[in-house]
């Protein structure tokens, strides 16, 4: 499998890498031998984080025994230094190893103080880091963050739904020598089209996507797509183009910084329902779980919490309406006979 410089790290990650927020939603035994296919099967980077519950002990688990032949990145939110410290050593704990490859800040609003700067510092020093990573999902705060020149990698969404500004942080980071890590590379599931996706990411060499998994049909799938790398060619753009066809416009990317609801609505799933449905089996979508959850809505209190997080901007309360109001004739249409 070809393998990706991680800028100035000298860590090469295997093309398809491993996302493993996913793996949360699966028992610790299938988790484990997910993992271990994985790494069976050549993948050597795998990407987790404090705040994706069970993520961190089930990568342990599974690979603890091949710990010097993998790459681990882990993240951790920026509540505080007594947090950071906290999560530091925990995610030491969960993944059985006394070092992590890269270190990331897990998509703050701001820059980290001097004081937790200082604590990074020797926590690489004492050789519990070994590599600085930034995540965000703000265009200009991952500039910023590039600016200092403090960070080894930058973790970003990254997809054929790329705009001009996320490319060009992309040639910027391969100018400056820093690892490029796609996150969100099917666009948290609203991307159809995998083949094209692997397509279109392998167009630049530098950046190294993080596909999140929790079946060995997708693992499968994306090891066919790096074996018999598919060709960029005129028809595979048309592919692409569809795809960005169908999903113009504002959409909810699935990130869940949103969460959590004072009324209890399930934002991120609740705010783009109408497009799973079209994307995936609809029969689950359309049932009476999804519907109970979906006239939450109408409790809606306008916050607006959930808007203020949202890091693309979004008018999230108007966008769950709007996804009501969808849904409510998906719905009607799906029982009329009922």
């Amino acid at each position: 499998m070809r393998k990706i410089k991680l800028g100035r790290t000298n860590l090469y990650a295997t093309e398809v890498s491993f996302g493993a927020l996913p793996i949360q939603r699966i028992p610790r035994e299938d988790a484990a031998s997910l993992l271990r296919m994985a790494y069976d099967r050549g993948v050597n980077f795998f990407d987790t984080a404090n705040f994706y519950t069970d993520s961190e002990e089930k990568l342990g688990y599974a690979l603890s025994d091949v710990r010097d032949k993998i790459i681990i990145a882990t993240k951790s939110y920026t509540d505080s230094l007594d947090f950071v410290k906290a999560n530091l050593e925990q995610s030491l704990r969960m993944l059985k190893t006394d070092y992590i490859d890269i270190y990331q800040l897990h998509n703050p609003a701001t820059l980290p103080d001097d004081d937790m700067l200082t604590f990074l510092d020797k926590a690489k020093r004492d050789g519990k880091i070994r590599h600085l990573g930034f995540t965000n999902h703000r265009i200009k705060v991952a500039n910023e963050a590039l600016d200092t020149g403090l960070f080894d990698t930058m973790q970003f969404p990254f997809s054929l739904l790329a705009g001009d500004c996320d490319i060009e942080l992309v040639k910027r980071c391969e100018r400056e020598d820093i690892g490029f890590i796609a996150m969100k590379a099917m666009s948290g599931g609203l991307i159809s089209d995998a083949e094209a996706a692997f397509a279109y990411i392998s167009k630049f060499a530098n950046v190294v996507p993080i596909f999140g998994m929790q079946k060995k049909e997708e693992l499968e799938e994306f090891l066919r797509y790096a074996e018999n790398p598919p060709v960029y060619d005129e028809a595979m753009q048309k592919r692409v183009d569809e795809q960005r066809r169908l999903l113009a416009g504002d959409f909810c990317r699935g990130c869940g910084y949103c969460q959590p609801c004072p009324v209890g609505i399930d934002i991120w799933q609740c705010a783009r329902i109408s497009l799973m449905i079209g994307r995936a089996p609809s029969a689950p979508w359309l049932g009476e779980k999804w519907r109970a959850e979906m006239d939450k809505i109408k409790n809606c209190i306008n916050c607006g919490s959930c808007k203020s997080k949202c890091p693309y901007g979004l008018d999230t309360p108007a966008l769950l309406r709007r996804e009501l109001e969808r849904y409510d004739k998906l719905y009607a249409e799906a029982h009329k006979n009922d």
